[in-house]
C-alpha cells in the first residue's frame, strides 16, 4: 500500500509539475504519520513491558527463596527503589567477602 501511495504521489507531482502545495501536503502527511506512529510504538512498548513485569512477578511469587517485596516494585517510589538498590548492593558485597 505504501508503494502504491508513493507511486501515486510521484505521478500527481509529475502531472501538476510539482507545485508548492504538493510538497506541503507531502510534509504534512509524513509528519502526521510519524506523530501517530510514535504513539503506536509507545503503546506497544508499554504493553510488552507490562506483560514482562507480570511474568517476572509470577516467577518471584512461585520461588520459595525469592524476596516477595520485589513483586510490582516498578510501581514503588524512588526512595523505596533506592533503598532496595542499596540493600541488594550491600548483600552482593557481603557475598563477595
Amino acid at each position: 500500500m505504501a508503494t502504491v501511495l508513493v507511486i501515486l504521489w510521484v505521478v500527481v507531482g509529475i502531472v501538476y509539475d510539482f507545485p508548492t502545495w504538493w510538497a506541503t501536503v507531502l510534509y504534512s502527511g509524513t509528519a502526521s504519520a510519524t506523530f501517530v506512529m510514535v504513539f503506536v510504538i509507545q503503546h506497544t512498548h508499554e504493553r510488552q513491558t507490562s506483560a514482562m513485569q507480570r511474568k517476572l512477578d509470577e516467577l518471584i511469587r512461585s520461588s520459595s527463596g525469592a524476596d516477595d517485596g520485589l513483586m510490582a516494585v516498578e510501581e514503588a517510589s524512588d526512595d523505596h527503589l533506592q533503598a532496595l538498590t542499596d540493600r541488594h548492593v550491600a548483600a552482593g558485597q557481603r557475598m563477595r567477602e
